[in-house]
C-alpha cells in the first residue's frame, strides 16, 4: 500500500446519501474524499428512482389524459416506445457520470474511483480499476454510504435463467412481450405499471395477500384493481419453487408451488434488498461483514466515534430522500464535532435524523399514485397510541372530479387522540404524490388539528381533501 493521503472526511459510496455528506462537509471547509466503485450518483440516478420515473411519467400522463373529456380520444394510441426509452436514457446521462464529476470538482472534493474497504480505524484502502492502490486517512470521520443490492432468491435454475432485477428492469432497451414479476413491493408495482403501459403482458406473482404491504391495505387494493383493468394478471398467495430457461434467448418458465408452470419472455425478481457490506472491511473495525450497520440517531456507529453509516446501509429508511436527509444531518454533525461545537441531539434537533421514524414520506408512482407519511393505523396502534383513522373518498372532492372523469381514490389520516396531532396520512389517487408533503409538514411540525383548520386549501384543488378529512374528524 502507498503512504496514506490524509483528509478530514472520507466517504465510502457516491450515491445520493454520500453526495449530500460531501456537499455539507465541503461547505463546512472540511477536506473530503469520495470513493465510488461504479457511477457517482449511485443506484437511484442510474438504475432506480430516476430511470423508473422517466419510464412511468408517459404511462401516467396518458392514463390521466384518457380521463379528460376532449382529450381522451387523442390519448388512445400506443406510446412512442423509442422516444420513452430515449428520454429515460437522457435522464440517466446514458449511464455516464460526467455531470456529477463536474459538480464534485466545483465544490473541491476529491474522487477516488475503485473498490474501497475500511483498513482499520479512520482508514480506507482503495483499489482502482487499473489495479492502483491508495490508502486514505480521515482526521475526523469515515462515512459508509454503500447502499444496497437486489436480492435474488436461490431457487433451482435461477442462475441460468438470467432474471431481471431492478437494474435490468429500469435499463432494458426493449419491451418484453410477456413479463413475469415476482413480488408485490414498490419496485414490482411500479415496473408492472411501466412495462404494462409500454405494451408488455404483465403477470405478477405475489407471495403475500396483496401489493404494497407496508402501506395501508387500501393502497395496494386500488393499485391492483387498476393494474388488472389495464390488462395485468395478479396472482396472490403464490410461491415460486423453480425457474427454467433453455438457451440464451428462449422463454423463461417459473414453476409454482404445486407444480403449475407459467411462461414469459423476461422474469423480474423484485424480492427485496440486502446491504452492500460484504466486502468493505467492516471486520477490520470489529463489525460484521454482510450485515446492516446499526447506528444512533445521528447515524454514528456506537462504539466508534469516527464512523458513520448513512442511507440504505443502516436500514433505518430504504428511500433515496431519507438517505439524502441523513446525509445532511451527518454532514452537519461531523462539521460540529470537528469544530468542537456541542451537538443538538434532542427531539427534532439539527443533528438527529428524527424523520426516519416519525415523519417518513413515500410516493409510489403507479396508476393511481399512492403516497404516505408517518405511521399506518396498524403501526400506530402497535406503538401504543390511542388513535382514530379518518377516511374519505377522494372522488367526492371537486378538484379530483375536475382533474379526471371517474376519479377513484381514498385518503386516510391517523390522529393521536391524546395530543390531537397527526401520526400518519395516506393518499391514493391520480396526482396523489403531490399531496404527501403537506402531510409531512403537519406531522414533522406536530401541527395541532385545531391549527390545521386555518391552513385553507385553494379551491378547486385536490388538496381540499384536507378540509374534508378535518370535517369528517369533527363530525
Amino acid at each position: 500500500m502507498s503512504e496514506a493521503v490524509e483528509y478530514d472526511v472520507v466517504v465510502l459510496g457516491g450515491g445520493p446519501a454520500g453526495e449530500n455528506i460531501v456537499d455539507r462537509t465541503c461547505a463546512a471547509g472540511l477536506s473530503t474524499a469520495l470513493v465510488e466503485s461504479e457511477l457517482v450518483g449511485g443506484e437511484c440516478s442510474y438504475w432506480a428512482c430516476v430511470p423508473s420515473k422517466a419510464l412511468l411519467r408517459p404511462v401516467l400522463a396518458r392514463a390521466d389524459a384518457r380521463r379528460v373529456p376532449g382529450l381522451a380520444d387523442a390519448a388512445e394510441g400506443p406510446l412512442d416506445t423509442p422516444a420513452v426509452l430515449a428520454h429515460r436514457d437522457y435522464w440517466t446521462g446514458d449511464w455516464k457520470d460526467q455531470g456529477q464529476i463536474d459538480w464534485l470538482d466545483s465544490i473541491g472534493a476529491d474522487l477516488y474511483r475503485g473498490h474501497g474497504r475500511l483498513y482499520g480505524v479512520r482508514k480506507v484502502a482503495v483499489t482502482s480499476p487499473e489495479g492502483e492502490h491508495h490508502v486514505l486517512s480521515a482526521r475526523h470521520a469515515v462515512v459508509v454510504a454503500t447502499g444496497t443490492r437486489a436480492v435474488v432468491p436461490d431457487l433451482p435454475g435461477i442462475a441460468g435463467a438470467r432474471p431481471w432485477t431492478s437494474r435490468e428492469a429500469t435499463s432494458a432497451q426493449g419491451v418484453p412481450g410477456r413479463l413475469l414479476i415476482v413480488g408485490g413491493s414498490v419496485v414490482a408495482a411500479e415496473m408492472a405499471t411501466a412495462w404494462q403501459g409500454l405494451g408488455s403482458q404483465v403477470t405478477m406473482l405475489v407471495r403475500g395477500s396483496g401489493l404494497l404491504p407496508r402501506m395501508e391495505d387500501f393502497a395496494g387494493e386500488l393499485v391492483a384493481d387498476a393494474l388488472r383493468e389495464a390488462g395485468a394478471v395478479i396472482r396472490t398467495d403464490v410461491a415460486v419453487e423453480a425457474v427454467v430457461r433453455d438457451g440464451s434467448t428462449g422463454p423463461v418458465r417459473v414453476v409454482l408451488e404445486g407444480g403449475e408452470t407459467l411462461e414469459g419472455d423476461e422474469l423480474l425478481m423484485a424480492t427485496g434488498r440486502a446491504p452492500r457490506t460484504d466486502d468493505i472491511g467492516l471486520e477490520t473495525v470489529g463489525l460484521a461483514a454482510g450485515k446492516w450497520i446499526d447506528v444512533d440517531d445521528s447515524c454514528r456507529v456506537p462504539g466508534h466515534d469516527w464512523l458513520y453509516a448513512v442511507g440504505d446501509v443502516n436500514h433505518r429508511a430504504l428511500l433515496t430522500h431519507q438517505g439524502k436527509y441523513q446525509g445532511r444531518i451527518v454532514g452537519a454533525a461531523i462539521a460540529a464535532r470537528a469544530a468542537g461545537a456541542p451537538l443538538d441531539t434532542g427531539a427534532w434537533g439539527a443533528h438527529t435524523a428524527a424523520a426516519d421514524t416519525r415523519a417518513l414520506p413515500q410516493a409510489v408512482f403507479t396508476d393511481p399514485e399512492a403516497a404516505a407519511v408517518g405511521l399506518t393505523l396498524a403501526e400506530a396502534a402497535r406503538a401504543g397510541h390511542r388513535v382514530r383513522a379518518v377516511d374519505y373518498d377522494m372522488s367526492k372532492v371537486s378538484g379530483a372530479g375536475l382533474y379526471a372523469d371517474g376519479y377513484r381514490g381514498r385518503a386516510r389520516m391517523v390522529v393521536d387522540l391524546d395530543r390531537e396531532v397527526l401520526l400518519g396520512a395516506t393518499f391514493v389517487g391520480p396526482g396523489a404524490a403531490e399531496l404527501v408533503h403537506a402531510a409531512t409538514i403537519a406531522i414533522a411540525g406536530e401541527v395541532p388539528i385545531e391549527r390545521l383548520w386555518h391552513a385553507v386549501p385553494a379551491f378547486p384543488t385536490i388538496s381540499e381533501i384536507w378540509l374534508r378529512l378535518l370535517e369528517t374528524y369533527r363530525g
